[in-house]
């Protein structure tokens, strides 16, 4: 019994050596399998007004390179602060220029890379099967009396950028003082569009590209262009974007990107790259 115990021990220790060099050699070779998958993802931070055009636009990245993009939208506020406490991220695409100042202020985005890509309107819209129809948008409007007993959605106007510009115009339209107390603040331009298209405010103050995309509402006015600050999205690799970004934001700034972002409604500002 003896002798057979050590006959099996000896075997044992033999057949060691055949065995772990190719274990080793495995768990080598899964390690670079895992960062090749981590360079070919990239993380971009966006307004939640670009979603339904960026999906496509990331979609068509994606066929084209296999890198995926996964994108967290959100209010350009929230997503600068993010930023800012070192949130992971390669991209930010902020609804207005204040917020990406505030990013390039912070050392959260490189600001070599910052370009203003895209232009976009407000509009004041209704649930699709409210009784206001046409309303005209000028001077002296009276959006209180527009909006009865009920509530006007929009974005938080102190810091949601679809908010900064509804109360920029209103206020120099003579409407923001009389209507303030109906507004109820949304944390970002999709969440006050909800509001509305479920019948939970009555009016609501939004980009005309959310509007488009969302079958519950429709657009009864159109703010005029000199109301506001122009609305630019401009865009900027993050300061520790990863090897890749640079080809995504070209992308962005291509002759494919500008026909979809257009197809959406967006303004595309600059001359495409390709």
């Amino acid at each position: 019994m003896k002798f057979f115990t050590r006959s099996l021990l000896a075997a044992a220790l033999v057949c060691a050596p055949l065995f772990s060099p190719a274990i080793a050699q495995d768990s080598k070779a899964a390690a670079p399998a895992a960062t090749t998958a981590a360079e070919k993802t990239l993380i971009n931070f966006a307004a939640a007004s670009m979603k339904n055009a960026l999906d496509e636009v990331d979609a068509a990245y994606t066929a084209k390179t296999k890198t995926k993009i996964v994108a967290s939208y959100a209010a350009s506020s929230a997503l600068a602060k993010q930023l800012e406490q070192g949130a992971p991220a390669d991209v930010f695409i902020s609804a207005d220029i204040a917020w990406m100042k505030y990013a390039i202020e912070k050392k959260s985005v490189k600001e070599s890379t910052k370009v203003d890509l895209l232009g976009n309107t407000i509009v004041l819209i209704a649930p699709k099967d409210s009784k206001i129809d046409k309303v005209e948008i000028k001077q002296g409007f009276d959006l209180a009396k527009l909006a009865g007993d009920g509530r006007i959605a929009t974005g938080d106007v102190a810091a949601v950028p679809v908010g900064k510009y509804a109360k920029a115009a209103l206020e120099k339209l003579g409407a923001w003082q009389a209507a303030e107390k109906k507004f109820a603040m949304a944390e970002n331009v999709r969440a006050a569009l909800t509001l509305v298209s479920r019948g939970e405010a009555v009016l609501g103050i939004v980009y005309s590209t959310d509007a488009k995309v969302d079958p519950g509402v429709k657009i009864v006015g159109t703010f005029p262009a000199d109301s506001h600050p122009p609305i630019i999205y401009p865009i900027a690799a993050t300061t520790n974007a990863k090897p890749g970004t640079d080809d995504y934001l070209a992308f962005l700034k291509s002759s494919a990107a500008k026909a979809i972002f257009e197809k959406y409604g967006f303004a595309f500002l600059i001359k495409p790259t390709t």
